[in-house]
């Protein structure tokens, strides 16, 4: 709608009318933005669609909020449609928001120049400062679906829609910090000197707006601060080439900024943390062997946050992520089954919470139960069903039914659809085997011990288990599965602390010659896990194997702990 048919959500103040309801007006636009972000989270998906729809013309921030819930949308589903509707979304909000290109601070000296009154630049200000993140924000999420594609020229164009999208944050960070400093300048100095024309600058702009904007801009900044952070040297140089810059201390301070915000993207803020906690840190093993790093920080955010999110999946989800990393893995199945029916309404995130529950099954060595949860994502995700197709199928073996898992085993080729993705080339390398010759049970227990150790799951394992595990192990009687046997006990081994064996099977591993036509990967992770031990450095004479960067990602990351214990 437009014009005069545009609907209009009631105005704070607006009874009192006059200036000071049209300086609360755009304040009002981001606590209803925010309302509607946090309805989303607490399970009102279809509600916070409708709201943000019934406003998307109202203000640019409600059409980005719009926007922002058709992306997630996209993000959750993959499906073609709804990718490019989000598309679409978005550059029509990014039109909205196109205005003058002038900087902020410039736009403010030539007011001055004019004698243009302060208070009526102020909102004009504070509006421009918003729409330049906004436009910002919605050249990430393009980027975002442009990278889904995996195609080289999506790769280029959202490296540069990305590499615009920084210079805006950027910029819009010193702006809104150079505000903020004269703001507090102001307070201190006489009322004889607020005349000078630095402090006119900020007359009118009230330090609640920014605030605010100094949250809508630290989500995006952050954000960008903490990735860039864990990206391996061997990427580093292009990336720098770019002008992207990477201090995780400076990305996580800012993500706490905006999560304490009133902007829309606060909660955002707060689940950007806690994915950072329980699934980054542990998964890319960014403080080495130290599994638990992260966790009292989680805690922290989620005891905060509880009474705002009381029924959310979400944070339900995230609960049971961090018991799971305490290795209470009753506890945090109980947690994913509670946020598997709170998330009635949102199948992508039921589908997350199946995903958990089949990995904390294989945790507990109950392959039937983590296969019924990974059949059901086989043919219900649109994400990767030949992925979940390989874990069904290891599963399905590992409880013993062989006919079964060979007919999936088989389905795995024909589900390959993402010839780029590194998760579904090994799908389809590991399940070539077994498509010709019907697998044992053994070899699919050790494909499910494989599959926990490559995703960081061993040190979630209790004792018991793990002592299992190293059983099944050594039942394995196949040539061909030596290498992978001898890596997979040193893994477990570290996990139970037994350094001088679990050395002794990552110096077999590494020595295994027949591991290089089977299973490429295991002598340069062998090395990798023999270089944490030893404390030294892992081979790098090998090349093109499974999962390279996240090994490099994992190497950069031992490697940097390793400075700051010896000093170069």
């Amino acid at each position: 709608m437009a014009g005069s048919e545009r609907q209009q959500p009631p105005r704070r103040g607006e009874e009192e009318g006059g200036q000071d309801s049209a300086a609360a007006a755009p304040l009002h636009d981001a606590e209803l933005a925010l309302a509607g972000i946090n309805m989303l989270l607490n399970n009102g998906f279809r509600e916070s669609d409708q709201l943000f729809k019934q406003y998307r013309n109202h203000s640019p921030l409600m059409s980005f909020g719009a926007s922002f819930v058709s992306f997630l949308n996209a993000m959750m589903t993959f499906e073609e449609e709804k990718m490019q509707l989000a598309c679409d979304d978005l550059k029509t909000t990014e039109k909205l928001c196109e205005s003058e290109e002038a900087g902020v601070i410039e736009t403010i000296k030539n007011k001055i120049k004019k004698n243009v009154d302060a208070r009526k630049s102020a909102p004009s200000m504070v509006d421009r400062l918003q729409r330049q993140i906004i436009i910002a924000d919605c050249q990430v999420y393009l980027a975002v679906l442009s990278f889904v594609k995996q195609e080289l020229s999506a790769y280029i164009k959202g490296g540069w829609i990305l590499r615009k999208a920084w210079k805006i944050y950027n910029k819009c960070y010193i702006d809104i910090n150079a505000l903020q400093e004269l703001y507090q300048k102001k307070l201190t100095e006489e009322p004889s000197d607020a005349a000078n024309d630095n402090h006119v600058a900020v007359e009118g702009v009230s330090e609640e707006s920014l605030n605010r904007l100094k949250g809508a801009v630290s989500f995006g900044y952050g954000l960008f601060h903490l990735c860039i952070s864990m990206v391996p040297p061997n990427l580093l140089k292009i990336i720098n080439l770019l002008g992207f810059p990477g201090d995780r201390m400076q990305g996580l301070s800012s993500l706490m900024y905006a999560s304490e915000s009133k902007d829309m993207k606060a909660p955002l803020a707060t689940l950007a943390l806690l994915w950072y906690h329980t699934v980054v840190r542990p998964f890319f093993a960014l403080d080495g062997s130290d599994n638990k790093a992260g966790l009292d920080e989680a805690k922290e955010i989620l005891l905060k946050k509880e009474a705002a999110y009381p029924n959310s999946s979400l944070f339900m989800f995230f609960k049971g992520r961090i018991q799971r990393l305490e290795c209470q893995i009753n506890s945090a199945l109980t947690s994913f089954h509670m946020a598997l029916e709170l998330a009635v309404d949102q199948r992508e995130i039921q589908h997350v919470c199946l995903y958990e529950i089949g990995w904390c099954s294989m945790i507990e060595l109950n392959f039937k139960d983590a296969f019924n949860s990974f059949e059901r994502l086989k043919n219900e995700s649109r994400w990767s069903q030949c992925y979940y197709a390989y874990l069904t199928a290891v599963c399905q073996g590992a409880t013993g039914d062989m006919d079964g898992a060979q007919v999936v085993f088989k389905e795995v080729q024909r589900l390959f659809k993402r010839k780029n993705n590194q998760i579904e080339q090994f799908s389809v390398k590991k399940a070539e085997r077994f498509r010709k010759q019907i697998p044992t049970k053994e070899l699919c227990v050790l494909a499910s011990i494989e599959v926990l150790y490559l995703w960081k799951a061993l040190p979630n394992c209790s004792f018991p288990n793990l002592q299992r595990m190293s059983q099944a192990c050594h039942e394995v009687d196949d040539s061909s599965a030596v290498g992978l046997k001898n890596l997979l006990l040193g893994a477990i081994h570290k996990c139970l602390g037994n350094s001088e064996d679990a050395i002794q099977f990552f110096q077999r591993a590494v020595k295994d010659e027949l591991c290089r036509q089977n299973n490429l990967y295991v002598q340069p992770y062998a090395c990798y896990e023999l270089g944490c031990l030893l404390l030294g450095n892992p081979e790098e004479e090998f090349t093109g194997y499974d999962f390279e960067n996240r090994l490099h990602v994992r190497i950069h990351a031992a490697l940097a702990s390793l400075r700051e214990v010896v000093p170069q």
